[in-house]
């Protein structure tokens, strides 16, 4: 098979790096300084053990490319930008390409779904970082990162085992799975938590929030049935494989949103983590209020070019506050 790495940022890079290190062919689709930078000098992967430079072959847009059966595209953009994406692919490629959604958040399979034939989940647990251009870290050990993927909306096939053995191959560790998306929304609950981060910073004591915030996604989960893996069953899965460690020179930062936050994007994938919460919450009238606040704060953030951080703990418990109630929205 041949990758092709569509937004090659820091999940996209570290997949695409050990891909391509392992001998696999690979294609990066990134853009701007990233772009110019990895066709200068090539992709720096570095993890706590080494640093590797990656002359990996990248392209600009998918219309540069010619496709052919043996292509898997590997979608790893923010959610945000998915829609574009998917767009320009479909012009491009057209809708037999298999299209592995190895993003955060539980809409981006249903986006693809409309477009392509062949769609595949992929739950990501990989600590990885992308501030710098041309620059990916891996911040674990002794793998990279968890990367269990399966048909979508169910089921496994020859093509997903085979792209998870390969994956395994290269230092991950990844499991066909049949009900992916139930690791997906277990993921979800995580993630939550990225906006709290990049709005209050790395080290915030904003234990009740968040808290809070992953109450009201449980809520809205058993309002509307939704099947995700057990807490203690995650624990066990993560927690036994990857390990976080410190790579010299590069302390460890915050989470996709705080990254985003950091290299000054103009959007950030609030409205498909939090939002996704708001809008499940408005479908089977559960109150989100929390979620509601922190995908609204995240955006200000955005607009205002705030840093992550600059608000503190109790100046979102008193936004929280002043908040009207779901029922006079």
């Amino acid at each position: 098979m041949r990758y092709l790495i569509y937004g090659a940022g820091g999940v996209g890079g570290v997949i695409g790096g050990r891909l391509f290190q392992r001998g696999h062919q690979v294609v990066l689709i990134c853009r701007g300084a990233h772009y110019e930078t990895i066709q200068r000098q090539g992709l720096t992967l570095k993890t706590p053990s080494e640093t590797l430079r990656l002359a990996i072959p990248a392209v600009t847009h998918p219309g540069e490319l010619t496709f052919t059966d043996d292509d898997v595209v590997f979608l790893t953009m923010k959610s945000q930008d998915t829609e574009a994406a998917l767009r320009d692919l479909y012009r491009a490629a057209g809708d037999g390409v298999p299209v592995i959604c190895a993003q955060n958040g539980v809409d981006n399979e249903r986006m693809a779904a409309r477009r392509f034939a062949r769609v595949y989940g992929m739950v990501v647990w990989l600590p990885a970082t992308y501030v710098e251009p041309g620059v990916v870290l891996n911040h674990a050990a002794p793998i990279g990162g968890i990367l269990d993927a399966g048909c979508y909306p169910q089921g496994v096939d020859p093509l997903i085992t085979q792209v998870t053995a390969d994956l395994t191959a290269c230092g991950f560790s990844a499991r066909p799975d049949p009900q992916i998306m139930r690791w997906k929304y277990t993921k979800l609950l995580s993630n939550l938590r990225n906006a709290l981060q990049a709005i209050c910073g790395l080290e915030a004591a904003a234990g009740e929030i968040a808290r809070a915030v992953r109450q009201e996604a449980l809520a809205c989960y058993r309002a509307a049935g939704i099947d995700f893996v057990p807490e203690e069953e995650m624990r066990q899965r993560v927690q036994a494989e990857i390990r976080l460690a410190d790579i010299a020179g590069h302390p460890r930062g915050g989470g996709s949103t705080w990254q985003s936050l950091v290299r000054g994007l103009a959007s950030v994938e609030v409205d498909f983590l939090n939002g996704e919460i708001v809008l499940l919450g408005k479908l089977y009238g559960v109150p989100t209020p929390y979620n509601r606040l922190l995908q609204h704060v995240a955006h200000r953030m955005v607009w205002e070019k705030r840093p992550p951080g600059s608000i503190t703990v109790e100046e979102l418990r008193r936004m929280r506050e002043a908040q009207p109630g779901e029922s006079e929205r």
